[in-house]
Order: C-alpha cells, then structure tokens, then sequence
C-alpha cells in the first residue's frame, strides 16, 4: 500500500541507530506516524524539525503497519520559530495540542488548512496571538467541543453576551445569568469577532478556551494532561502584555 500527501511535522524521535519515527499531520490522511529511513543522519535530520512542511510518500505491506516515509522538504519554519521566544513556544504549543488531541489516521482537512495558515504567521507577532486564539477555537470545534457565542443560552438574546457557560459552552448575557454570574467564564468580545482585539482581550480569551481543553477535551481523551507547551505560549505572551 501507498500513498502521496503533503504534512506538517509534529514530532520526531530516533529510531534504532539512523532512522526517526515521525508524528506528521497530514491534509487527507489526518496524524500518521511512519519510519524514516536514515531519518537520523546529518542530511535528513535537519529537515525533520517540528512545524516543516514536507511532501510525503508512505508505504507499508498492510494498511494497519506504522509503515515507511519517503520525504521532500516543501518549507521549514524553523527559522521563523527561532526568531524570538514568543514564535517558539506558539509553535510548540501548536504541534503539541494537535499530538494532544488529534486521533490516529482520521482525516481533518479543514483544521489541516487552518493550522497550515496560523504556522504560516510565526514571527509576525503584532497578530499571531489572535490567530492562535482563533485556532484553539477552531480545534475545539472539530474535536466535538465547539463554543456557541451566537446569542444567549437563557434567554436567547444577542444582546449584552458577557459570559459563558462552562457547562453547556454557550454564551450568556449578563441578565441571562443572574445569581449564576460568578461561576461564568469570561467572554471577552475578541471571542465573538467583535472590536479591535487588544492583547489583553486575547489572554483572557485564551483562559477560556483553555478551560474546555482541560475540562472538556481531556477527559474526553482519557484525562490526558494538557502539554505543557501550551502554558509556556500563554506564559510568554502575558509578559508582553
């Protein structure tokens, strides 16, 4: 069996004396792992750095074998990632969220394109932290755990949406929560695509998305804990603020 598609590398370990086992994202085949055959060598290694873009054929006598990779560098983003410690830690909680939370070999093609495009934006700082919010979103919602912000959960209006609920995921207006109001997650207006989107909107966003991957999406997962990698990213974005 075999097949072509393009990826984006997620992780890379070593395999034996020379080759690597690479986790790669892929547009039609979703995350699928497979040897690379002297993936450790001083030529090969250095195109196997996380977030690359590579071209890919796979091979495997039956389909259910971890099977073999050849690869062909499409674009690295490491130099992007290396260029300041916000880009790092942005991609590393990128591929560590998608290893997190992807299952195996199940095709996601629309959050394929979107984690293609924010990887696209490393280094451009003044908007990379919004599309990376935009992007938890949009991972919540393709994992089953999408937010409803589109009007109120209580009462139906569009009006006043100041909450969410952390039960239901919907948005709450300010009258729609009543006495309930102090166990509501914050629902900043950047959550809705509204206003001019400040740093300080998009970190308390991030808290709230945040919230559903660790008590929505984990448990869903068997209670993984949430990669590490992501509070870094948080981390290194709130000393900017």
């Amino acid at each position: 069996m075999e097949w072509r598609d393009q990826g984006i590398l997620l992780t890379m370990r070593r395999h034996g004396e020379t080759a690597a086992i690479i986790d790669v994202f892929t547009r039609a085949h979703g995350r699928h792992a497979g040897v690379v055959r002297g993936g450790a060598s001083r030529r090969i290694a250095p195109i196997l750095q996380p977030g690359a873009q590579l071209d890919l054929l796979w091979r495997a006598r039956l389909e259910n074998h971890i099977g073999a990779y050849q690869v062909e560098p499409i674009r690295s983003r490491a130099a992007a990632a290396m260029s300041d410690r916000l880009a790092l830690a942005g991609l590393n909680a990128v591929t560590a969220l998608l290893t997190f939370g992807l299952p195996d070999r199940e095709p996601h093609d629309a959050l394929y394109q979107r984690s293609e495009q924010l990887l696209d934006l490393l280094g451009q700082n003044d908007i990379w932290p919004l599309a990376y919010l935009n992007w938890e979103l949009a991972l919540l919602d393709e994992l089953g755990f999408g937010l409803d912000l589109r009007n109120c959960a209580a009462t139906g209006s569009t009006d006043d949406l100041i909450y969410v609920s952390p039960k239901s995921g919907r948005a709450v207006s300010r009258d729609g929560a009543g006495d309930w109001a102090n166990r509501m997650l914050p629902l900043p207006p950047v959550l809705r695509g509204v206003g001019p989107a400040p740093d300080s909107e998009v970190a308390q966003a991030l808290g709230t998305t945040g919230y559903f991957i660790e008590n929505r999406l984990a448990p869903a997962l068997g209670n993984k804990p949430v990669p590490e990698a992501r509070a870094r990213f948080i981390q290194a974005f709130r000393r900017r603020l």
